[in-house]
C-alpha cells in the first residue's frame, strides 16, 4: 500500500536571508509495509501541526558551527525531508506502543507524513487534556520548555529583579516575559513594532517595553527602561541589543542566550560586548538548548498547565495553513512578521 507525501525542501542551501525560491514542495510515495513481521520498526504519522523556528536556517546553510553540535541541529541538504516538532495522529505502526489512530507528538518532518524511526523522538499525547493540540507544539512543547527552563534554571531569577526581554512578542519571549512576572520581577521587553510593544503591555502585563526600530541608541533605551540597572536578561536576538543589556547589567546579572535571530542571516552583525563590563560587574552568560532542560519537564508541564487553566498565563499562536504556506511562514520569522508562536495546520484534527 502507498501514499503520497508532499513536503517542503530546500532547492540549495541557503546563506542569507531565506525567500520563496530557495524552497520547494516534493511529493513522494510512501510505502505503507504491512506485514506483522517486519523488521522495521517504523510509525508512520498523518502530521496535523509543525513547528516554525528559526534555528531551522542554520541547518539550512552550507556551513555553520551549530550543525556538528547536537542531533536537532545537524545540516539539512538539497532535497531532503525537514524534520521539525510537531503533533499528529499514528496511520500506521509497527512498534507495539503506538497504535493506529494514537494523538502523538514528537520530531515530524515539514510535510502531509512522517516515517518515524525507531529511536527518534515520538510521545502519546492525552487527547483529554482540554487544551488545543496546537498549544502541544508552542507552549506546552519545547517553546514552552525552552522559556521556563531558561528562564528559571539559566537566569535563576528572584522575586523583585529586574528582567529584560529581547524579541518579546515571539514564541518564547512572550512566555519568558509572563514567567517573569508570575515570580514578581519587573519586566521590560523588546520587540519590531507599536502594535507588538501595545500587546506586551496592554495584554501580558509587561511593565513596559519599546520598538528598538524606533531607538536610535539602545544603551540609551536600556537606560531609560532600567535607570537602576538589569538584573537579567533573556536574550533571543544577539548583535547590538547583546551589547547594549550588557552594558546595561548589574553586577552578578545573568544573561541566558536562547537565540540569536540577527546574527543568523548576517555575518556582519556579530555582538562584541564590553569584556570589562562583563569581568568587573562579574556578568555569567550562558547559552543553553531545549534539550539541556529535561530535569524540569514535569515541573514546567505540571506549572505551565496550572497557569494556563488559571488564566495567568496567555499564550499567543500565529497559525498557517497548509504545507504550501510553510515556506512564507518561515521567511516571516525573520522579517518581523509573527506574533507569538509560529506554526502550521498542516491537516484537520
Amino acid at each position: 500500500m502507498e501514499i503520497k507525501n508532499k513536503y517542503v525542501t530546500i532547492k540549495t542551501n541557503i546563506n542569507g536571508a531565506p525567500k520563496e525560491s530557495d524552497f520547494e514542495i516534493k511529493v513522494e510515495n510512501v510505502s505503507l509495509i504491512i506485514e506483522s513481521e517486519s523488521e522495521f520498526k517504523d510509525v508512520v504519522v498523518k502530521n496535523m501541526f509543525v513547528s516554525i523556528d528559526p534555528y531551522q536556517i542554520n541547518r539550512m546553510k552550507s556551513q555553520s558551527s551549530s550543525q556538528g553540535t547536537i542531533s536537532f541541529a545537524t545540516a539539512i541538504s538539497p532535497g531532503d525531508s525537514i524534520d521539525s516538532y510537531g503533533v499528529g495522529r499514528v496511520l500506521f505502526s509497527h512498534r507495539p506502543d503506538f497504535k493506529k489512530g494514537d494523538l502523538v507528538a514528537g520530531l515530524l518532518t515539514w510535510g502531509e507524513y512522517s516515517i518515524v524511526k525507531e529511536g527518534s523522538l515520538l510521545n502519546k499525547l492525552d487527547p483529554n487534556t482540554g487544551f488545543p493540540l496546537s498549544y502541544h507544539v508552542g507552549v506546552l512543547g519545547f517553546s514552552g520548555l525552552t522559556a521556563y527552563g531558561g528562564f528559571f534554571e539559566v537566569c535563576k531569577p528572584k522575586p523583585g529583579e529586574k528582567v529584560f526581554v529581547s524579541a518579546a512578542s515571539g514564541s518564547i519571549g512572550h512566555l519568558v516575559g509572563q514567567y517573569a512576572k508570575l515570580l514578581g520581577c519587573y519586566v521590560v521587553g523588546s520587540a519590531g513594532s507599536q502594535e507588538k510593544v501595545n500587546f506586551l503591555k496592554e495584554r501580558l502585563g509587561f511593565d513596559d517595553a519599546f520598538n528598538y526600530k524606533q531607538e536610535t541608541d539602545l544603551k540609551s533605551a536600556l537606560k531609560r527602561c532600567f535607570p537602576q540597572g538589569i538584573d537579567v536578561y533573556f536574550d533571543n536576538v544577539g548583535g547590538r541589543m547583546l551589547e547594549a543589556a550588557v552594558a546595561n547589567m548589574n553586577s552578578f546579572g545573568r544573561v541566558a542566550v536562547c537565540g540569536v535571530i540577527s546574527e543568523y542571516t548576517n555575518a556582519t552583525t556579530r555582538a562584541a560586548p564590553e569584556m570589562l563590563d562583563i569581568v568587573y560587574k562579574r556578568i555569567t552568560i550562558k547559552g543553553f538548548l531545549a534539550s539541556d532542560l529535561m530535569n524540569v519537564y514535569a515541573e514546567f508541564l505540571s506549572k505551565t498547565v496550572e497557569y494556563l487553566k488559571g488564566g495567568k498565563l496567555k499564550t499567543i499562536e500565529d497559525i498557517s495553513r497548509g504545507v504550501e504556506s510553510i515556506p512564507s511562514a518561515f521567511i516571516g520569522l525573520f522579517n518581523g512578521e509573527n506574533m507569538g508562536k509560529k506554526i502550521v495546520k498542516v491537516a484537520d484534527e
